[in-house]
């Protein structure tokens, strides 16, 4: 799926969650989801793609720590 097609899967399955509607139809298929805790793991499913579509996650900041060996 592209970018595009994520994002509005994204947006029409939260919209359906948050309505408490467990029936979405997604790109001409109709998904019954039996519980939220399932709408959520596709949700989650859902933005790791476009995480990982977009770029990723951003970059940590490391912050080194050095010592001269002495204690």
């Amino acid at each position: 799926m592209t970018l595009d097609e994520l994002l509005s899967a994204r947006d029409r399955l939260r919209r359906a969650r948050f309505k408490g509607i467990t029936t979405v139809t997604l790109d001409g298929e109709t998904l019954t989801y039996k519980s939220d805790a399932q709408m959520a793991a596709a949700l989650a499913a859902i933005e790791a793609e476009i995480t990982n579509l977009s770029g990723g996650s951003r970059p940590r900041t490391i912050y080194p720590k050095t010592s001269k060996g002495l204690t």
